[in-house]
């Protein structure tokens, strides 16, 4: 019984450290977006974090916000997905203190994927 006791305390620490240890991705992020002709475009994302879920929105180059959908953070590990005219854009990838390292993919032929960087706006 005391063993039983020791684990179950064991396991709580643990599970307690692992969530103090999870990014807080609320708030703006930006960076700059590869284009398709070798040029880039600035992109501004938008995180609303609720324990493991992502909500927010992206600022399109043309200025409309585009939902975050399917969005979940695991520790340093973000997903979400993004329907940009009925394409799907998957995206993948590790927050780290101020920086969060992306990598989107879609199954579209006219979207190779990108790897972009984006920076956490500091308040103004």
């Amino acid at each position: 019984m005391k063993k039983q006791l020791s684990l179950c305390a064991a396991l709580a620490i643990v599970l307690s450290a692992a969530t103090a240890f999870a990014a807080d991705l609320t708030g703006t992020w930006s960076g700059q977006m590869p284009g398709q002709n070798g040029d880039t475009f600035h992109i501004s994302y938008t995180f609303r974090q609720d324990g493991a879920r992502l909500t927010g929105t992206v600022k399109s180059p043309q200025g409309d916000d585009i939902e975050i959908t399917k969005g979940k953070i695991d520790g340093d590990k973000l997903s979400f997905n993004l329907d940009v005219n009925g394409t799907i854009i998957r995206h993948e990838g590790t927050v780290s203190g101020d920086t969060i390292k992306l990598t989107t993919k879609s199954d579209a032929p006219n979207y190779p994927g990108a790897d972009l960087t984006l920076t956490r706006d500091q308040a103004k």
